[in-house]
């Protein structure tokens, strides 16, 4: 079988296409990257969705940590508190039961007893913590100038949150957000090692990576390459992120770009 007779085969093996059979023996280095590079469809759906929209839910709740109001204030506080003071992989796992128990009370749950819908739901809830008190925290420490100008001008209420408060708590956040999506992204792979079983051999990147280390007795393989693909997928993340810093911040003066070795030297 040729590496594109592989690729073809298993190349969307993690969302139930292609060969239904995983690999059982003469493991080629072809396979263990395409299958590997397959279950990272998994951790990229759960990474995307979760930080867009735990982004929202993390707005909201360094708001209400900020609220003077006790009614706003105090729920974010817990909220923030529960999920930044508990382990991810125990989340997972409690959640797991909980909604397994809810499914027997509810059907409209049980799509919550399997990890496209009930981990996505802890990944959202625990990067919604994080991001709000990085929100939070950037929230206080927005100039209060700029804010006493815009009410000088006559901008108040909403219209000064969405065009002063808010756009400026973002430019201060983003370096500490752009590290907790690195995290997000990362945390993915504890999916279907907590509670969340794998249906049908449907696994993320680990889970495969796991797979041919157990039958290769073999790990300095299939680890390295999930290593690569992480790399990556970092990579990306950054240099996303960093389009979106750039963008929030081309007001500002930018510093003067650093002039090339060569340049200087040929001169």
């Amino acid at each position: 079988m040729t590496c594109w007779q592989t690729v073809m085969d298993y190349g969307l093996r993690s969302l139930g296409y292609g060969e239904r059979l995983l690999p059982r023996s003469d493991f080629t280095l072809c396979q263990q990257v395409t299958l590997i590079g397959s279950g990272m469809i998994w951790n990229v759906y759960f990474g995307i969705i979760a930080l867009v929209t735990g982004f929202v839910l993390a707005t909201l709740l360094a708001l209400g940590k900020a609220s003077t109001n006790p009614f706003a204030r105090k729920p974010a506080e817990w909220f923030i508190f529960v999920f930044r003071g508990s382990p991810l992989f125990i989340q997972f796992f409690f959640a797991y039961f909980l909604f397994l128990s809810l499914k027997q009370v509810a059907p409209w749950a049980e799509p919550l007893s399997s990890a496209w819908a009930g981990a996505l739901v802890v990944l959202f809830l625990n990067t919604a913590a994080y991001s709000g008190e990085i929100f939070y925290g950037a929230l206080g420490t927005v100039p209060k100038g700029d804010q006493e100008a815009a009410e000088a001008y006559g901008i108040t209420g909403w219209t000064k949150f969405r065009r002063i408060t808010w756009p400026t708590m973002l430019r201060l956040a983003w370096p500490a957000y752009t590290n907790e999506a690195i995290f997000l992204f990362h945390a993915t792979t504890l999916v279907f090692f907590t509670g969340f079983p794998a249906r049908q051999q449907k696994g993320d990147a680990l889970y495969y990576a796991n797979y041919f280390a157990d039958k290769t007795f073999n790990p300095f393989v299939p680890y390295p390459i999930l290593a690569l693909y992480f790399i990556a997928l970092t990579l990306v993340i950054i240099g996303v992120m960093g389009a979106v810093n750039r963008r929030l911040n081309r007001h500002l003066p930018q510093a003067p770009s650093r002039p090339r070795l060569l340049g200087q030297i040929m001169r």
